[in-house]
C-alpha cells in the first residue's frame, strides 16, 4: 500500500510540480497568476490533440508548452499594460481557458491518446520498491526531479533570476540600473505559463492518458497554493505537489480496499490535507512572499 501511494504521488504531482514551480517563478517578479488552471487545460488540449494529429507525443508537448505560454500572455497584457486587477484578471483567463478547450476540445473527448510512455531505466527499473518509485516513469516526470533544484539556481544563481527577484522586491532599484521591471515581468510570467502548460502536457498525455472537459479539476489553483506552502522556494514546491497528489493516491487506495468512509469525505482528503498545512504555516509563510505582492496578500491593513 505505502508504494503505491508514493508512486501515485510522483505520476500524479508532476504535473503540479510543474506548474507551481513555473508560478513562483512568476510570484517572484511580484505577479500573482490565478490563470494557471487555465495554462494547465490549454496545454493539456493542445499536447493531446497535436499528439493524436501527428502521431509526435513529444511534438504535443511542445504544443502544451506553447498553449500555456500562449494564454498566459493574456494575463501579461492585462496586468502590465492595462493595469487590470491580478486576481479578477487571472480568474478571467481561468474561464477563458476552460471555456475554449471545451469548445475546441469536444471532437477529441475519449479519443485514443498516443500516450507519452514510460522509459524505464534499465537495471535500476527492476529494483524492489525503489525501482518503480525513481526509475520508470515517462520523460517529463524524470525531468520534473531535477526542475525545484534547477529553478532555485535559476533565481538565485543567475543575472536574469536576480533581475526577476529584483522586480518582485525593488521594482524602483530595478529601474534605476536600467532595466525595465515591466519587461522581466513579461518573462517571468512566460516562464510561468510554459511550465503550466507543459504540466497540463504531461497530466493529459502521460498520467491520466485521456482528454475531457475541465479535467485539470483545480491541480492549477493548488498550484498556486504550494507556492505559498514551499514559501516561495522551488525547491520546497516538490513536496507540496507530492504531498498533495500522495493524499489523493491514498483516498483512492482506501476506496479500492473497500474503506467505509463517505466517498464524499474521501474525495475532500487532499483538500484538507492543503488547507490544514497552509494554516498551520501562513503566517510564517506570509513573511517569505515578494514585497510587491503585499496588495493581494496583505489584508490586514482593512480589518485591524
Amino acid at each position: 500500500m505505502i508504494e503505491s501511494i508514493l508512486v501515485g504521488a510522483v505520476r500524479g504531482g508532476t504535473s503540479m510540480l510543474f506548474a507551481s514551480v513555473g508560478e513562483t517563478v512568476t510570484e517572484r517578479s511580484g505577479v500573482l497568476n490565478l490563470g494557471v488552471e487555465g495554462s494547465m487545460l490549454a496545454g493539456a488540449l493542445a499536447a493531446y490533440a497535436v499528439g493524436i494529429e501527428t502521431g509526435q507525443p513529444l511534438l504535443g508537448v511542445v504544443a502544451g508548452l506553447l498553449a500555456g505560454w500562449l494564454l498566459s500572455m493574456v494575463h501579461a497584457f492585462m496586468v502590465l499594460r492595462r493595469n487590470a486587477n491580478q486576481v479578477a484578471t487571472g480568474l478571467a483567463v481561468t474561464f477563458l481557458g476552460l471555456g475554449a478547450t471545451s469548445l475546441f476540445g469536444q471532437g477529441y473527448v475519449s479519443q485514443g491518446v498516443v500516450p507519452l510512455t514510460a522509459w524505464p531505466i534499465p537495471g535500476l527499473s527492476e529494483l524492489p520498491f525503489f525501482g518503480n518509485l525513481l526509475f520508470d516513469h515517462d520523460p517529463l516526470t524524470y525531468l520534473s526531479f531535477g526542475l525545484g533544484p534547477a529553478a532555485w539556481w535559476f533565481l538565485y544563481r543567475t543575472g536574469l533570476g536576480l533581475r526577476i527577484r529584483a522586480a518582485g522586491e525593488r521594482p524602483q532599484v530595478l529601474a534605476t540600473m536600467g532595466t525595465s521591471p515591466e519587461r522581466v515581468r513579461w518573462i517571468a510570467i512566460s516562464i510561468g505559463g510554459g511550465l503550466a502548460g507543459v504540466g497540463g502536457a504531461q497530466l493529459a498525455t502521460a498520467f491520466a492518458r485521456t482528454w475531457s472537459e475541465d479535467m485539470v479539476a483545480g491541480r492549477g489553483f493548488i498550484a498556486v497554493a504550494l507556492v505559498i506552502f514551499a514559501g516561495w522556494n522551488p525547491r520546497l514546491s516538490m513536496a507540496g505537489a507530492y504531498l498533495f497528489s500522495g493524499a489523493v493516491a491514498f483516498q483512492l487506495e482506501l476506496q479500492a480496499r473497500g474503506s467505509n468512509i463517505s466517498i464524499f469525505l474521501l474525495d475532500a482528503i487532499p483538500y484538507l490535507v492543503v488547507l490544514a498545512v497552509l494554516a498551520a504555516l501562513s503566517r510564517r509563510r506570509r513573511y517569505a512572499a515578494p514585497e510587491a505582492l503585499d496588495a493581494v496578500f496583505d489584508l490586514e491593513t482593512r480589518f485591524t
